[in-house]
Parts: C-alpha cells; sequence; structure tokens
C-alpha cells in the first residue's frame, strides 16, 4: 500500500518478481483497491489488511495504533516464519518501526542501519546508513562498518571488502568529533573489518571502497544528492540533444550506449535497501518506485535470505 504508485504498480512488479525470479510472492494490503488487481496476476496470494501507515503519520506511534496495518501484517508474517523476508515502498520510519517493534533488533546491535548500492566509476559501493539514524554515537558507525562488510561480502561477492568512512578531506584528523572518534575505533583493528580510512565524495564515486559509512542524516542526504544528480544528467541530455539536426543523428547513433549507462547509473535497478540489525530480512524500496523499482527490491530480499544475511549479523554482532 505504500509508495506513490501503489498498490498498481506495486502488484506488477510483485508478478514479474515471481515470473523473473521464481520466488513466491505474497501482496499484502487493502481488500477493495488490491483485490481487483489481483485478477490479472493469479499466481500472487494476498493477505489482507484493514489499515495503512500514512506518509505523514508518525511511525512509532502508527506502528502500534495501527496493529493490523499492512507493514504489521508483513512483519508478523515474516515474525511467525510463514514469509521469509517482506519489502515496502512506504513510510521508510514506519517500516524499520515495525521491524522493530515487531521482528526485534539483532541482540549485540546497538542500532540498525539502512543500507543501499552506489554506482562508482569501478564497482558499485554499499553506503551505509541512509536514513535509519539521524543522529548516530561512534558506537554505531563502527556497527555499521562490521555490518556492511558482511553484506558486501556475503551478497555483493566482494571477498574482503574495504571500509572507508565518508568525510571532509581523506587525512586522519578530518571530520567532525564523530568522525575522528569512529576512524579511531575502526583504526584500531578490533573491529573486524579492512579500514582504508576517510575518503571525500569523489573518491567514492571513483569507487575506492566497497563499503562507505556515514551517519544517516549525512547518508541520506548524499544518496538524494546522487539520484537527483543522475536524473539531472539524463533529464539535460534528453532536452538538449534534439534541439539540432546534428544532435539528433548523433542521440540515434549512441542509443544504445546511453541506455546503457542509464541503467547502471539508474537507482532502480538497484532495487531497494536492506534494514541491517533487524531479525528478520525488511527492505525498504523507494517512495518513487514503480514496478521495475519493486520487482528488483523483492530480488534485494531474495539475495539477502540465500545469504543467511541476518545469520551472519548475528554470528558476527550477536555477542
Amino acid at each position: 500500500m505504500g509508495g506513490d504508485f501503489a498498490p498498481e504498480q506495486v502488484v506488477v512488479g510483485a508478478a514479474e518478481a515471481v515470473q523473473d525470479l521464481g520466488v513466491e510472492v505474497v501482496v499484502v494490503g487493502q481488500p477493495d483497491p488490491v483485490q481487483r488487481l489481483l485478477d490479472s496476476h493469479p499466481r500472487l496470494r494476498f493477505v489482507p489488511a484493514s489499515q495503512v501507515v500514512e506518509m505523514h503519520d508518525h511511525p512509532a506511534q502508527a506502528v502500534r495504533s495501527k496493529t493490523d496495518s499492512s507493514m504489521s501484517v508483513c512483519a508478523r508474517l515474516c515474525k511467525n516464519g510463514e514469509a521469509s523476508a517482506w519489502v515496502s515502498a512506504g513510510n521508510s520510519g514506519a517500516i524499520m518501526a515495525a521491524a522493530l517493534l515487531i521482528q526485534g533488533r539483532v541482540r549485540g546491535v546497538d542500532r540498525p542501519a539502512l543500507g543501499t548500492i552506489l554506482p562508482t566509476a569501478a564497482e558499485p559501493a554499499y553506503l551505509l546508513d541512509v536514513g535509519a539514524n539521524v543522529d548516530s554515537r561512534p558506537e554505531f558507525l563502527v556497527q555499521f562498518a562490521q555490518m556492511g562488510a558482511i553484506y558486501a561480502e556475503e551478497v555483493l561477492g566482494r571477498a574482503n571488502p574495504s571500509v572507508a568512512l565518508l568525510s571532509n578531506g581523506e587525512e586522519e584528523g578530518k571530520g567532525d568529533e564523530r568522525v575522528r572518534e569512529t576512524s579511531t575505533r575502526l583504526r584500531r583493528g578490533n573491529s573486524q573489518v579492512k579500514f582504508i580510512g576517510n575518503v571525500e565524495p569523489k573518491e567514492v564515486l571513483s569507487g575506492r571502497a566497497d563499503v562507505v559509512v556515514a551517519d544517516g542524516f549525512v547518508g541520506n542526504i548524499a544518496i538524494k544528492m546522487a539520484e537527483a544528480t543522475a536524473d539531472l544528467i539524463f533529464r539535460t541530455m534528453r532536452d538538449e540533444i534534439p534541439r539540432t539536426l546534428t544532435g539528433k543523428a548523433g542521440g540515434l547513433l549512441i542509443r544504445s550506449e546511453v541506455g546503457r549507462i542509464r541503467a547502471r547509473m539508474d537507482w532502480r535497478e538497484f532495487g531497494g535497501a536492506p534494514l541491517l540489525g533487524i531479525e528478520g530480512v525488511a527492505v525498504v524500496a523507494h517512495g518513487r518506485s514503480d514496478a521495475r523499482a519493486m520487482k528488483n527490491a523483492i530480488r534485494v530480499a531474495k539475495q539477502a535470505v540465500e545469504a543467511n544475511l541476518v545469520g551472519k549479523i548475528r554470528g558476527a554482532l550477536g555477542k
């Protein structure tokens, strides 16, 4: 029920996931708007929910008061072992609240983190936190580094992934007090990650690190700026290239190449961001997700389940 194009595009994306990914998908939502859509997608199973968490709702209050919301039903299905993971494009704060209150946090994890794939000049980097915690302490950031490294190794297939700390300079003394203290802790070598130091945004995009760690406030702004910049570049190309006859001819010649570049930078291809540190797999999809983005968010959830991501985090931090 969440997202700008729900429930139509969510249902279509779920059906495409069944077709392309070979997974069983349970669609959870209010019967009136959803049931009619399922007639065209008989392979989807439907579980009704009488309530919806709106974007303007206070996350924790909404989860506590709307116990039959689609988010709460999803989290309970996972908690009870009836589903392996859940995905939503709705209120991201409420997704985290539902996951925390119903599924719980991995013992030993202080704060869950929200990570996402960021395209770079080399292999894509994994950036976290991108919004789950807007005010993090150094000990939280160290755990984000540990969980991010596990995700990069187990899901992205990076052997001994490198971890960097996002800062305003690569020198050791750069950054605010929180960044400096986190850097000191990571350099001690007892965090069990391959820490390579601070990175500036330009180094992030060059692909210097497999995992980039930031507090949720900075990370959220960084990922939104990156998405907006990519959209601006392609929108400008689309508007400017056809203005002249030469541009139109050139545009036809490079259309396939531009398509490949766009796919490499398109946030829809990366799907969603899993909450790390939750006792279960919960994936936060973009609020503007269309069917393609939703299908890829389900793919992210599938990969996390198959890699036993929760078990690996539990083994590393659940002490």
